[in-house]
């Protein structure tokens, strides 16, 4: 686990204000890790702390190109609440992310986390029915793999379980390739952690995977970065 102050880059995070966005943001925060915001409200993203803030939204191009200058790492808790509309996953979690793909990579961003969702390639999984949610994923990380897989560039997509409050660091993991798992609950705080470690792990570059909670009773008094060591053994 790094010292606090050993990423000395700053990090966009996109999706900051919602309930997962706010868990990546908290472990930034902890590890002295300079962190940017990409919000519709300046006043919901000054709840947040010491951030820097950047009021635009992610269908605009001119905000999210404004937003990633500057930036080392994006890393995206992007997720849509509506079925039509700006909010949809057609706006937010495909659209929005792979602007914001594009215009780090434009902008020279190194590294870029993705929040996803366990199931992205089962067309026929019961959470698709919210306007093809997981599709609209699986399209995302398709392009991010596409632009970041790249010299000079990296990427982490986690794909969790149910997602509930909690802090991290207090579960074992149970975690998975090839999208093989149906179902299961994870803490947010642990999925921020995972993608806040990938900044300075190299054993998290390029890879995706899906997590869930390994045992509710079992706690983890070590490093999430032992989960990386395990997908690249």
């Amino acid at each position: 686990m790094t010292k606090k102050g050993t990423y000395t880059g700053t990090v966009l995070v996109a999706g900051a204000t919602g309930k997962t966005g706010r868990w990546v943001v908290s472990r930034l925060q902890h590890y002295g890790v300079p962190v940017r915001v990409l919000s519709r409200s300046g006043e919901k993203a000054g709840e947040l702390g010491d951030v820097e803030i950047v009021v635009g939204k992610i269908q605009s191009e001119e905000d999210v190109s404004k937003a990633v200058q500057g930036c080392a790492a994006v890393i995206s808790a992007l997720g849509s609440s509506e079925v039509f509309g700006e909010a949809s996953p057609g706006e937010v979690d495909r659209d929005g992310v792979i602007r914001l793909v594009d215009a780090a990579a434009k902008a020279g961003v190194k590294h870029f986390g993705l929040v996803s969702s366990m199931a992205v390639t089962k067309w026929y999984h019961p959470l698709n029915l919210f306007a093809g949610v997981l599709s609209k994923k699986f399209e995302a990380e398709e392009h991010l793999r596409k632009v970041f897989r790249t010299e000079g560039r990296s990427y982490t997509i986690v794909r969790p379980g149910g997602l509930k409050d909690g802090e991290p660091l207090h579960h074992d993991l149970h975690v998975d390739q090839g999208d093989r798992m149906w179902s299961g609950w994870i803490n947010r705080g642990d999925v921020a952690e995972l993608l806040v470690v990938s900044l300075w792990s190299e054993k998290a570059r390029n890879k995706t995977f899906e997590v869930v909670n390994e045992d509710e009773e079992e706690h983890l008094q070590d490093s999430l970065e032992k989960y990386y060591d395990r997908l690249a053994g």
